[in-house]
């Protein structure tokens, strides 16, 4: 319940009533279950990128659509000096609690401090490389203060640790235009900070080369004070930036440094100590701000023996030692000063003498590569309710380090940290860590820009628990990323929105949640989808689809079908799987060969002719254009699929009428032969007595002859169903329904040569023969064959067919009569 408003906490509920009993109490804690179902309020955020809608909606997954009219935000508006300063203050890191500490001056930095404020009063931008440690920070402090009304937009702080160009652009507009809920598209933003005019002071930046170049030509009314580490690449050769390289400090301004944070004179052994340290580490401040907590602590020792036992600084000493062993003499009054390696080097010696809350912050340190949890969030890791203090006992040694709006171990103390050892639970520490952030992030209490202060100690501890092996790590980190990227989206803080939703995809991955997974598929793909990249929103989104078509997510697969319907409309509907528009889709045909003619075999005076193997149609389907109208769209509807289906039916019922009437013709044909006499045939049928002719649904392997041909001569059938098939060979070739050892017993002798008794010969399974065609007019007078040319001949298969120069056979009414002729085949129509 919130603190400040003890109405109901039920969405869609007045106050009416307030107070009356209503017979059952209400949990206290929002997060309780009530029937088995979770009383937490769903956190729903409408954005507005570029000019789509976008829900985002921590249950079921964020929806993108085009903004409808009239719902557009309004357009950004300058915010006013008083405006930036308060937005200055609160993004600024917070005041550790405990005691202040004091205020350190800056030494041997005037000379830079002026040079930096006459090139950005010039509106030059300026480079500063300094080594970490140097105080890089202490010196652009000094600088914003000093240009705070050079620039119409005054000073913008940002911070680059871990952020890009595109950050680094969308932190400048949003630090001077004021546009909640609204992130503009790529080229909205350019035109947008196009036109601010302000001096940048960006710390930490961690990218260079042309990402750098790309930052400083979309802001030309910008000066830019940047400040960066020699490892991050340079700028390049064209840049118009100026270098300003940041050394350490001299000797005795090193002492007075140290001097300063003990607040105390030094000592003529501390002084030499100071010096030898001062070459050590080449002057770095950091080195002696530290150092100076070290001598504080010295002090503190020499004044009490015993303050730092209740920190165990004394644990494991054998008990016949004597506090000379601890550099104690025999008073226990005298304590030596640290040797030089642990001035050089002094985080875990400075460590060993804290608290055990700040011991236990420096663990979760560790344990998060750096990133120090915010001080609201310590008593719930440590489990101390004054876990908060140890903030600011961590920044009086000098072991943090402001970056943005939080703080970091400082230069070198990760490193030193975990040599000691501070790193051996570093898997546990980050487990515990995602957890409570798990159910932070999810709290609707926890507004978003509160989560996106928290976004580098998240995002690090998902960072810890992805890659490994123990158990119940990767649940941990889907669990953090499914509740911190809504968040993410929503505050606006979409770099790190895109990097939890990477993580969390991968440890769902390994993990094996298949419905989580998709979650963060579609995620990305929306992500895409807003920002502009096609491509990735395509894969994203596809792979969402199917992953939820498998397990049945009807609700989850329509949301990404309508994103990826988006995808397709934004790339002009040519992406994969789109159907072409326009004039390419008249001209898009699919076309499939006809089924190959049959060959059937046809007795009588009409006969069907085959259509040859050249003439072979295509049954063709025209795709309909996109965007036809009613008119259009049934005309295509007609000559598509619908269209084909007819046609091949109307040829189903053509083909069945003609093999009726051939049965039919030819059953009649039997039987006028079996009365008029027979034909002598010299191959016998099988001896199953079935006809060893070529099937009627089979295609033939002849082509169409021409006129004059023998080859094509038609094959008629003989008596008892017999088929006489003539061709150039002389030999006269007929089947009969069974074998025959002697010539026909008709009073007409056979023409061709007659068949050896007693020597059947027998047919194959199949013998292919000829397509019979229609016969040629009788002729009055027999006459020969004609012997086919050499170029007109067809070549039979060997052992399929037997071919004879035989008279063709025609019915009439006073039987069978056979006349030598030749035939031309036609073909089907």
């Amino acid at each position: 319940m919130d603190p400040t408003h003890r109405g109901p906490e039920v969405f869609g509920h007045d106050n009416d009533g307030y107070g009356e009993d209503t017979g059952r109490r209400r949990s206290r804690d929002p997060l309780s279950t009530e029937f088995g179902q979770p009383q937490q309020q769903a956190r729903v955020v409408q954005l507005f990128p570029g000019d789509f809608l976008l829900t985002v909606n921590p249950v079921d997954g964020s929806e993108v659509e085009l903004c409808p009219p009239g719902e557009q935000p309004a357009a950004p508006v300058r915010r006013t000096p008083a405006e930036r300063t308060d937005r200055e203050r609160a993004a600024a890191p917070p005041v550790p609690p405990g005691p202040p500490s004091p205020q350190l001056p800056l030494l041997e930095r005037a000379e830079e401090r002026e040079r930096l404020v006459r090139l950005l009063a010039r509106g030059r931008s300026v480079r500063l490389t300094g080594p970490a440690g140097s105080g890089r920070t202490a010196l652009l402090n000094a600088v914003a203060a000093d240009c705070a009304d050079l620039a119409p937009d005054g000073v913008v702080r940002l911070s680059g640790h871990k952020r890009t160009a595109t950050d680094m652009l969308y932190g400048l507009y949003e630090a001077v235009l004021d546009a909640p809920l609204l992130r503009p598209d790529r080229a909205a933003l350019l035109e947008q900070v196009r036109g601010i005019g302000a001096v940048v002071v960006l710390d930490d930046l961690e990218f260079g080369g042309t990402a750098l170049e790309e930052l400083l030509d979309a802001t030309p009314e910008c000066a830019f004070l940047l400040a960066a580490t020699p490892d991050i690449a340079a700028p390049t050769a064209d840049s118009h930036l100026e270098e300003v390289f940041l050394a350490g400090l001299g000797r005795s301004a090193s002492v007075e440094l140290l001097e300063q944070v003990v607040e105390r004179s030094l000592t003529e052994d501390e002084a030499n100590w100071a010096g030898d340290l001062w070459f050590e580490s080449e002057g770095l401040p950091l080195r002696f701000v530290q150092a100076g907590a070290l001598l504080r602590q010295r002090d503190m020792l020499r004044t009490d023996p015993t303050a730092y036992d209740e920190q165990g600084y004394f644990d494991g000493r054998p008990a016949d030692d004597s506090f000379d062993a601890f550099g104690q003499d025999t008073d226990g009054h005298d304590v030596p000063l640290p040797s030089l390696g642990e001035g050089a080097a002094p985080a875990a010696l400075l460590a060993s003498r804290l608290s055990g809350p700040a011991r236990d912050t420096l663990h979760f340190a560790v344990a998060l590569g750096g990133e120090v949890p915010h001080q609201a969030h310590l008593p719930a890791l440590v489990g101390d309710t004054h876990a908060d203090a140890a903030l600011g006992e961590l920044a009086g040694c000098g072991l943090l380090s402001p970056a943005g709006s939080r703080y970091r171990l400082a230069a070198g103390v990760l490193a030193q940290l975990e040599a000691a050892g501070y790193g051996e639970d570093a898997a546990d520490r980050a487990r515990t860590a995602a957890q409570h952030y798990a159910w932070w992030s999810g709290h609707p209490s926890v507004t978003p820009a509160r989560a996106v202060a928290e976004a580098d100690a998240i995002i690090a501890a998902m960072t810890q628990l992805v890659p490994g092996d123990g158990a119940g790590q990767a649940s941990a980190a889907v669990l953090l990323a499914r509740s911190a990227a809504p968040a993410f989206a929503a505050g606006l803080h979409w770099g790190g929105w895109e990097k939890a939703l990477r993580l969390g995809q991968e440890a769902a991955r390994i993990a094996g949640e298949v419905a989580e997974e998709a979650y963060f598929h579609h995620e990305l793909g929306v992500l895409a989808l807003c920002t502009g990249n096609l491509d990735r929103a395509r894969a994203e989104l596809e792979a969402s689809i199917g992953m939820r078509g498998a397990l049945a997510d009807k609700s989850g697969a329509v949301a990404g079908r309508r994103a990826l319907a988006l995808v397709s409309d934004r790339s002009g509907g040519q992406g994969p799987g789109s159907r072409p528009s326009g004039d390419e889709a008249s001209a898009a045909r699919f076309e499939e060969s006809a089924r190959p003619p049959v060959a059937i075999p046809v007795s009588g005076p009409k006969a069907v002719p085959r259509r040859s193997e050249d003439e072979t149609a295509l049954i063709s389907r025209v795709v309909p254009a996109a965007g036809t109208g009613a008119s259009g769209g049934r005309k295509a509807a007609v000559l598509g699929g619908p269209r084909r289906n007819l046609v091949a039916a109307g040829a189903g019922v053509v083909l069945a009428a003609v093999l009726g009437t051939v049965v039919t013709l030819g059953m009649t044909s039997s039987s006028d032969a079996q009365d008029g006499g027979g034909v002598t045939t010299e191959q016998p049928a099988d001896e199953d007595g079935i006809d060893g002719g070529f099937p009627a649904d089979e295609p033939t392997d002849a082509s169409t002859p021409r006129k004059g041909s023998s080859s094509g001569s038609p094959s008629a059938p003989g008596p008892s169903g017999s088929r006489i098939t003539p061709s150039g060979s002389g030999a006269p070739s007929t089947g009969s329904t069974g074998p025959s050892d002697s010539p026909s017993s008709s009073g007409r002798p056979p023409t061709g040569r007659p068949s050896t008794p007693g020597t059947p010969t027998k047919s194959p399974t199949k013998s292919p023969t000829k397509t019979p065609t229609s016969p040629a007019p009788s002729q009055t007078t027999t006459e020969p064959p004609e012997s086919p040319s050499p170029t007109e001949t067809e070549p039979t298969t060997p052992d399929t067919s037997v071919s004879a120069s035989g008279p063709s056979a025609t019915t009439s009414e006073s039987g069978t009569t056979v006349e030598p002729t030749t035939a031309v085949e036609p073909t089907v129509a």
